[in-house]
């Protein structure tokens, strides 16, 4: 990843899809060079000069760290910003969940993007800028009915990345919190709900990369704390068994 006309790197977790598939597209049309990571990116069919893949497995925390290290000495460009928006969502009362789904929500949702935050952050603390900005949900400002442990690992990187700003803001890092409602991507998927299908039931992934691309923008001393996002109308619709 060589600096070869003066781009900025930009690092996006969950690339492959949905939301993070829509912010590499964005963030190549803007110039940036986009490192993009996710379990695997045959789907993605994307295939530009300016972006990299590297397929990781985040909810393998064993190896999450020497996997990071690796990837890390292979940057050799500023970077520009660090995206941790890799997500899962497992749903139903809290009884109805198995251990291994609580697991994998807290792995993915929660201690993954701790880890790859703190992977990333002494190069962002040693250049004096840059950005990390968390994927969080409306499920991170009130809970809801069959979504305890989503909920909880929402609240949680909610309260992860209010410490961090604390701590970064004197080194030039700015830490941003994007909580979008129900957005129409593949998340849905493996639920058993979705959203309505009028386009005001949901946002769409492109709204999530403009959302982002002004907080990049901004100028170096003002910080967007946190962004919420939402459908201006909130349908739920249940799928047919």
């Amino acid at each position: 990843m060589k600096n070869t006309r003066e781009k900025k790197l930009v690092v996006v977790t969950g690339a492959s899809s949905g939301i993070g598939l829509a912010l590499v597209k964005a963030l190549l049309l803007q110039g940036y060079a986009v490192l993009g990571i996710a379990n695997n990116f045959e789907k993605a069919g994307l295939s530009h000069p300016d972006f990299r893949s590297r397929s990781i497995n985040l909810a393998d925390l064993d190896t999450l760290e020497e996997s990071l290290s690796a990837l890390l000495s292979e940057i050799d460009m500023p970077l520009k910003a660090l995206i941790n928006n890799a997500g899962i969502g497992r749903m139903g009362f809290l009884e109805q969940l198995s251990v291994k789904d609580i697991r994998l929500v807290m792995d993915i949702n929660l201690t993954s993007q701790v880890i790859v935050t703190k992977a990333f952050l002494p190069l962002l603390k040693k250049q004096r800028e840059g950005d990390i900005l968390f994927m969080g949900s409306e499920a991170a400002l009130k809970g809801a009915r069959q979504g305890s442990i989503y909920c909880a690992s929402k609240f949680a990187v909610r309260g992860f990345s209010q410490a961090l700003r604390e701590e970064c803001g004197k080194s030039g890092v700015r830490v941003t919190l994007i909580n979008p409602g129900a957005v129409r991507t593949p998340f849905f998927d493996k639920l058993q709900f979705e959203p309505g299908l009028a386009p005001e039931n949901a946002i769409e992934p492109e709204d999530i990369a403009s959302a982002v691309s002004m907080v990049l923008a901004a100028r170096q001393g003002t910080v967007f704390d946190e962004i919420t996002l939402s459908p201006r109308n909130h349908v739920w619709k249940k799928k047919d068994a």
